[in-house]
This record gives structure tokens, sequence and C-alpha cells, in this order.
């Protein structure tokens, strides 16, 4: 006989950790010449065989990483950056009146950068660290532990593994989006040191707990088997009905409800919404950290409910109002894939298509009848879409769902989990912004800019800059001063011509 090896590594599916390594099989496969030759071969080989297995228990070579699945989640990573750099700022800036547009930007921008350092140094750790029912440990503070061979198992079928620091980006992408859309609520108004040292805190007190809770492992909202596939409740209703709670302690922008207020460029809020929803495919699609089926359905029902969305709305704006309008198609496909977002890995397109009619009767109620009935200043509607649609989508992810969450066996059950889910969000996120703006209004004695600053605009007061120029010489003239928006502009070019 002659004594031949085989070795078997297998990898045992974690969620967002390292994969553990599985024992090395050996097997002797018989020899077709019988003889001495046994004794000897195996003699020379059993200490070899002892040293390989003591070599492979203190040093096991890591799993083998996906190339093609790591290059998808890479480019999502990048797709979910361009929903805030410049999808969102676009959008946001192009609803606010012109002598505001970069003070949102910089918001945008800051997001960005607040989140992003704090999210390597403690957010990751808190959101995917081991820990407990609530908030993960501080195991990966500073990506404590990471390294190239570091993995993440993905959900493709057989699963896979991509990078762990691919996994870190990615999700940071999320986290620095998140606090971004509440800007919404609170545009033309807060004071831009007051943002800054919100999203800070907002996004290690509020989003890094709902993150963990929600899609690590430990978390109790996972374990429940609820459903949120890439962010309805982690990232929409979060940030939604934390925005709504802002928006009331802020206050009204002045004048708000006595002198008109409407967007300053319409072709920059549309330009906007066009990026966030093809950023959005990276939202969605990348959420199942494979080029896999799962990918796909999530980029097809993404698309379908985006689609039907803006169609809804339209028809409903025509029956409503008698025509259909731009800010009316560009609401509606935020509000679309607002929706699908928990539902894209779990419906299928014709579920799409539900929810995408859903929201749109959802999120128009909100901003046309509810806003004005209660008289609070959402000033681009984030809780209105994003809010009360995360709601709507971790909804009918229970409602629609073809996949159910683990350990559920009927769309009821689902049902029931899911809003279980919806209503802790509901209370947790809001009650966490309360207690996060009381201690900031006491450390800088107010929470918005002062009436002059106002007045003024944001871009001034703030940052010393203009978005649009006019004039020669060492003077200029803008929008902001001589009236809002368009009007003003035309006000300028025309005393100009005179």
């Amino acid at each position: 006989m002659v004594l031949a090896l085989s070795i078997a590594e297998s990898a045992t599916p974690a969620m967002a950790g390292l994969d553990k390594e599985c024992p090395m099989n050996v097997r002797l496969l018989p020899s077709p010449t019988g003889g001495r030759r046994l004794a000897t071969v195996a003699g020379a080989l059993l200490p070899l065989l002892a040293a390989s297995a003591a070599l492979a228990e203190g040093e096991a070579a890591p799993p083998a990483i996906d190339t093609g699945d790591t290059a998808w989640v890479l480019a999502s990573s990048a797709l979910v950056l361009l929903m805030t750099l410049p999808g969102l700022a676009l959008f946001y800036g192009g609803l606010v009146r012109a002598k505001n547009v970069l003070n949102v930007f910089m918001q945008c921008f800051l997001a960005a950068g607040v989140v992003g350092v704090l999210w390597i140094l403690v957010g990751y750790s808190l959101a995917f660290g081991t820990g407990g029912a609530f908030f993960g440990d501080l195991s990966k503070i500073g990506l404590a532990g990471i390294t190239v061979d570091s993995t993440v198992t993905n959900f493709a079928t057989p699963a896979r593994h991509i990078p762990e620091y691919v996994f870190v980006m990615f999700q940071a992408m999320f986290a620095i989006i998140t606090p971004a859309l509440i800007i919404g609520a609170v545009a033309e108004r807060m004071r831009f040191g007051v943002f800054v040292a919100f999203l800070a805190i907002w996004s290690l007190v509020v989003y890094c707990p709902i993150a963990h809770m929600v899609w690590g492992g430990e978390g109790w909202i996972f374990k429940s088997g609820a459903i949120d596939f890439a962010g309805g409740l982690v990232v929409h209703m979060s940030s939604g009905f934390s925005a709504l709670v802002a928006a009331i302690m802020v206050g009204k922008r002045r004048g708000f409800g006595r002198e008109p207020m409407p967007p300053h460029s319409l072709p920059l809020c549309l330009i906007g919404a066009g990026l966030l929803w093809a950023g959005w495919f990276g939202f969605n699609a990348g959420s199942a950290l494979s080029a896999s089926g799962l990918a796909a359905l999530a980029f097809v029902n993404t698309s379908t409910a985006a689609s039907t969305a803006v169609l809804v709305w339209a028809l409903i704006e025509w029956l409503h109002r008698g025509k259909p309008t731009a800010l009316g198609g560009a609401t509606a496909a935020v509000a679309g894939l607002v929706a699908i977002t928990p539902a894209c890995g779990n419906v299928s397109p014709l579920g799409a298509i539900a929810v995408g009619v859903g929201v749109c009767v959802v999120c128009y109620a909100a901003v046309t009848f509810l806003k004005p009935m209660f008289g609070y200043d959402d000033s681009l509607d984030a809780f209105g879409v994003h809010g009360l649609g995360g709601a709507w989508g971790a909804l009918a992810s229970g409602l629609f769902a073809v996949t159910l969450g683990s350990g559920i066996e009927s769309n009821t059950q689902q049902v029931f989990v899911q809003l279980r889910s919806i209503g802790f969000t509901a209370v947790f996120a809001p009650l966490m912004t309360f207690v996060i703006l009381s201690l900031l209004k006491v450390v800088f004695g107010s929470l918005r800019a002062e009436g002059e600053a106002e007045h003024e605009g944001l871009d001034l007061s703030a940052h010393s800059e203009s978005a649009y120029v006019f004039g020669g010489g060492g003077g200029y003239e803008t929008g902001a001063s001589l009236g809002h928006g368009v009007s003003g502009l035309a006000t300028a070019r025309s005393e100009r011509m005179a």
C-alpha cells in the first residue's frame, strides 16, 4: 500500500466576523501494491503528518477570498458614498433657498469627514463587535485585530468570503449617509457647530447601537428574525424619526408659513435624485456582499419599486393637483427607494411593485396633509419620506416576503416581528435624539443660528461664501442679498443691465 493524504478545509459562516477554522481531515487510500513498503513509508510519513497537524492547529491558512464578490462590494461602497457626495448634497441643496445651498453641501461633507473617522476609531466596533443584545464591545476599536487576511462570510449560496477591510468600508458609507439625512429636517437654521457635534454623538449613540441590534450576530432584533436587508430600520427609520424631533426642537424657519420658500434649483434637486437612484443599487444589491443571485434580486427590486413610485406619485398628483410636478417625481423616486431598502432581498419583483404603490400613499399623505395639520417644519420632508417610508418598507418586508427571517414560519408571524422592531426604533431613536439635543442646548446655549445670520443666509454667516456670485470688480451680488432663489438672481441681472 501507498499512504495518500487528503486535506479538506472548511469555514463556518459568522455574522460580520472572522471565519472559524475546521479541523483538517486525513484519510488513507488503499494501494494496489501490498507488502513491506507500508511499514517503511508509514514510518517515514507519520512524523511529517504529526508535524503538519500541529502546524495546522497553530497557523491555518486563511479562507480563500472571492475576487468577484470583493470587486462588487468595493464598487458598491463607492456607489453608496456617491449617494451622499454629491447625490444627497445636490438633492437637498436644490431644495433649499439660494442663500443656504453651500451650508447644506458643507454639512454633507462634514458628515463624511466626522463619521468616516469615528467609524474607524470606535464606530465599527460598537456596531459589529461581539458585544451583547444592544451594542457591540470594544474588541475592534481602531480596527484592532483586523488584518489583510481577515475575512467576512457573505450571503452567497454556498457562502464565500470577502476581506473584512472591504466590509468595514462598505458599512462606513451607511454610517455616513444616515445622520446626513437628518439635514433635511433642520436645513436653513441649525448652527453649524451644533450640527457637527450632533452628528458625531448621534452616530455613536443612536446609529451604532441600532446597527448592532439589527445586523450584529448578537443583536436582539437580528435574533428575533426581523427582516432589514439594507437598512429600513437602521438607516431610514432611525434618521427619519430623529429628524422629526430635531425639527421640533430647533424650531421653525423664520417666516415659515408666512412667506414662500420654494426650492431655488429644481434641476439640482433632480440631478441629486438621479444620483441617489444610481447609488442605491450599491446600497441594496451590495448588501448581499456578493455578486450573486441574491444581489441580482435586490438590484431588480430596487429599480422596480422606484419606477413604480414615480409612476403612482405622478398619477396621484395629477388627480389631486391637476398636473404632475418635477419635485414630486424626485420625491417619489427617493420614497420608493427608501421603502424597498429593507425588503429588496426578501420580496419578489411583484412584491416590489406593491411596496412602491404603498409608499406613495403613505408619503404623499405625510408631506401633503400630515405636516400642515401638525404644523412642524420638516424642511425637506426627512420624516415624511425617510421616517414613514422606512416604517412602511419594514412592515411590507413581512407582508410580501417570499423568504422569511430565521425561525419565522409564516408571513403573519413575520409581520408581528417587524412591528416590534418598528416600534422599538420609532421610540429609541427619537428619545436619544431628544437627550442629545437637550445636552447640546445646554452646552451651546442655542441650537439654531441667530436671527440676523438666518436672514442673511447660512452660506455667508457660517462660511463667508456664496454659491452664486454676479458682478465685476471687487464687489458681488447674490440672490441671497436681493431675494430668494431664482427671483433674486433675476433681480440681480436686471439691476446690473440697467
